[in-house]
């Protein structure tokens, strides 16, 4: 489990600004070379970019450079983007949070969908199967968020009483996606655009649907038993939308934090305590509004988000008004994100706060 330490900033001067600047871009430059899959990196003191740069090629194939409009897929960063859709529809009093899931899939059988409601689900507290665990391992169609009802439905079984633990689910959140489709009447896709993505004018951030095209797109590549970059950008579960769909850019995501800290959509600090869950076996960690976070009267956010050809990490402190995105497009880059947050804590004058980044819970 990577541990990631935050730091409490105050004003630096001039040259310590240059110089974390210098070594942020010295790590970036040892572990990215300009002709393989690399990273975006956007770090923000006080709502203000002190650093925000591409390293290595989107795409090996045409030798398009990495840059910060560059569309990464944020796999499990999607999450927090599924949770605003819902949360939304919740503003609107168009759902409850206490909704069980019979009022939106009448066709579940057993007593799943009875005693299972929508904040079990924002919260990975619903029990609710793996879809992976249950798919047909031969399966070589991709999976959409239809088919994961599809195999979840008839399954009069949970892993525990909902609500009693924290379990991390993907299956969880593709019903959050079909949920919002079937109380908007609009796709997933659309939704999430006109509800987030065009007010926040993010405007090149997608959803992803199979055989549309995504701007400025940034393929997946992961290293094969030579050490040889090979395009990894699609697997048979690439295709669902609410745990994983989502593709943004750094120009993009900074509008996102900005609208988050500034309560643009909702006030995100009483969204997570009205949706929070504790997770089991940390101390003081908990979920909520599609976020890991400490501390929720100031709280310290965390995200990753990994899968074939993709890694990304994110942290945001809205009292702070700190965040970092980092994004690439290369399945091995773990280690160069904990380099990054290494040198960001070294870079701290105050005191530092300490934070699971429990990223082995995501996927």
């Amino acid at each position: 489990m990577l541990k990631i330490l935050m730091v409490g900033w105050l004003l630096m001067s001039t040259s310590a600004m240059a110089q974390l600047r210098e070594r942020l871009d010295s790590v970036m430059r040892a572990t990215t070379q300009p002709n393989q899959p690399g990273t975006a990196l956007l770090v923000e003191l006080d709502g203000k970019p002190i650093y925000q740069k591409g390293y290595g090629l989107g795409n090996i194939k045409t030798k398009t450079p990495i840059t910060p409009e560059t569309n990464f897929r944020m796999a499990s960063v999607s999450k927090q983007f599924t949770a605003m859709g819902i949360l939304l529809l919740e503003k609107d009093h168009k759902l409850s949070l206490d909704d069980p899931l019979i009022k939106f899939f009448p066709d579940f059988t057993g007593n799943v969908a009875r005693k299972v409601q929508v904040r079990n689900l924002l919260t990975h507290s619903s029990g609710i199967l793996d879809y992976e665990s249950v798919m047909n391992l031969s399966q070589r169609e991709q999976l959409l968020d239809a088919d994961v009802l599809t195999l979840l439905k008839d399954r009069d079984s949970l892993y525990f009483e909902p609500g009693s633990k924290f379990q991390y689910s993907n299956s969880a959140y593709c019903l959050l996606a079909l949920i919002i489709e079937r109380v908007s009447g609009q796709s997933f896709a659309t939704y999430i655009k006109q509800h987030i993505f065009q007010p926040l004018q993010m405007t090149h951030s997608v959803v992803y649907e199979v055989g549309k095209s995504i701007p400025n797109r940034a393929m997946g590549y992961a290293k094969n038993k030579v050490g040889t970059f090979i395009l990894l950008d699609q697997s048979v579960t690439s295709a669902t939308k609410g745990d994983g769909g989502v593709y943004t850019s750094l120009t993009d995501y900074q509008k996102w934090s900005h609208a988050l800290q500034n309560g643009t959509l909702l006030d995100l600090k009483a969204a997570l305590a009205r949706t929070s869950q504790a997770i089991d076996a940390t101390s003081g960690s908990s979920y909520g509004a599609g976020w890991f976070f400490r501390r929720p009267a100031n709280p310290v956010l965390f995200h990753s988000g990994s899968t074939c050809g993709f890694n990304n990490y994110v942290i945001m402190i809205p009292e702070k008004r700190f965040l970092m995105a980092y994004f690439s497009n290369r399945a091995d880059n773990k280690a160069n994100a904990a380099a990054v947050l290494k040198i960001l804590v070294e870079a701290g004058q105050t005191e530092i706060t300490d934070i699971l980044a429990l990223d082995d819970l995501t996927q």
